[in-house]
């Protein structure tokens, strides 16, 4: 349950971090330029924390794929 429930919720997050272009470290948003939900954030923190994860975060709090 909870592997599929993550699953969707990366995918969310990956699609709307491509829909914002940010595909690299200079190409990087903030949250509310991704226009990311409260649950989505939430994941977020756990996602981009992830060792191999294809969600990056930049210093300044910024995201990326």
């Amino acid at each position: 349950m909870f592997c599929a429930r993550a699953f969707k919720m990366r995918h969310r997050i990956v699609s709307k971090l491509e829909e914002a272009r940010a595909t690299s470290r200079e190409k990087a948003v903030t949250i509310e330029e991704a226009s990311l939900d409260i649950r989505e954030q939430r994941w977020l923190r756990y996602f981009a924390g992830a060792f191999l994860s294809k969600v990056k975060k930049t210093r300044d709090k910024r995201y990326y794929i």
